[in-house]
C-alpha cells in the first residue's frame, strides 16, 4: 500500500496539507452548532422557566441560550404567544387519562386534575399561559375531551359536563400560579417574611368588633396545604354536579 501511495507523486507538502485539513474538518465539526428545531426552542423554554420562573421568558432570552438570534426562533416559533401554547401542550401530553369508569368519575376527574397541576408546579408560573386564551395545542384540547368524557360517563348533563370540565381547568390553572408565588414568601417593611404564621398573628391584631369571625377563626382560614386545598375545592364543585344515576 505504501508503494502505491509513493507512485502518486504527492509532495511531502501536499501530503502535510492533507494532514492539516484533517484537523481543520474535526474542529470545524465540534464547532458545528446543532440546527434550531422547534424541539429545541421548547427544551430550552422549560429550563429558563424551572431555573427562573415563567416571568424571565421572553424570546429573547430564548435565542440567547441558543446562542442565536431572535429572528432565528421567528422562523420555527411565529412569537411568545405560540410559544407559551406548545409548553402547556407539552406538560398536558404527559398527563395519562384513564379508562372512563362510571363508578370511579369523580376519582377520575381528581386524578386528571391532580397531575396537571404537579406539572405546572415543576416550573414556576408557567400555568399563567393556560390563562392566556383559548389552546390551539391538541394536546391541551385531549385534557379537555378526556374530561369531558369522564363526566358525560358518570351520568353528568352535557352541559353540566362541558361547564365543569372548563371550570376544573381554570381552578387547576388559577390554583397553580397562585402557589408559584407563594414559593417565595414576600417580606415586611422590617425583612420579616410573611409567611402562614405571620398572616394568622395579623388576623388576631383586627379588632374582633368589626372582624369577629376573622379574629375567632385565624387558623382555619389559613389551615391546611395548597394539596389540601386544591383536593377540597374540586371535590367541592364535583360534588355539586347533579347526574343520571342520582
Amino acid at each position: 500500500m505504501a508503494d502505491r501511495s509513493a507512485s502518486r507523486g504527492i509532495s511531502r507538502d501536499q501530503w502535510a496539507a492533507q494532514i492539516a485539513a484533517l484537523d481543520d474538518t474535526r474542529a470545524v465539526s465540534r464547532s458545528r452548532k446543532a440546527p434550531i428545531t422547534v424541539g429545541r426552542i421548547v427544551d430550552t423554554a422549560f429550563q429558563l422557566v424551572e431555573a427562573e420562573g415563567f416571568e424571565a421568558l421572553t424570546m429573547r432570552r430564548v435565542a440567547a441560550a441558543l446562542q442565536t438570534g431572535p429572528s432565528s426562533l421567528y422562523a420555527h416559533v411565529r412569537n411568545k404567544a405560540e410559544l407559551d401554547d406548545l409548553l402547556i401542550g407539552e406538560l398536558c401530553a404527559k398527563v395519562t387519562l384513564p379508562t372512563p369508569d362510571p363508578a370511579q368519575w369523580k376519582e377520575q376527574v381528581l386524578d386528571v386534575c391532580r397531575q396537571l397541576r404537579d406539572q405546572y408546579l415543576r416550573y414556576p408560573g408557567i400555568s399563567r399561559a393556560a390563562l392566556a386564551g383559548t389552546p390551539n395545542s391538541l394536546d391541551t384540547l385531549r385534557i379537555g375531551e378526556g374530561l369531558l368524557t369522564i363526566l358525560l360517563t358518570g351520568g353528568v348533563s352535557p352541559q353540566s359536563a362541558a361547564w365543569a370540565s372548563d371550570a376544573a381547568f381554570l381552578y387547576v390553572s388559577a390554583h397553580s400560579f397562585e402557589a408559584s408565588l407563594r414559593q417565595s414568601p414576600g417580606e415586611d417593611g422590617d425583612g420579616k417574611a410573611i409567611d402562614k404564621a405571620e398572616i394568622v398573628e395579623r388576623f388576631k391584631m383586627l379588632p374582633e368588633s368589626r372582624f369577629p369571625n376573622t379574629v375567632a377563626y385565624a387558623r382555619e382560614l389559613t389551615h391546611g396545604d395548597e394539596h389540601d386545598r386544591f383536593d377540597f375545592t374540586l371535590e367541592l364543585l364535583l360534588r355539586g354536579l347533579t347526574t343520571a344515576r342520582s
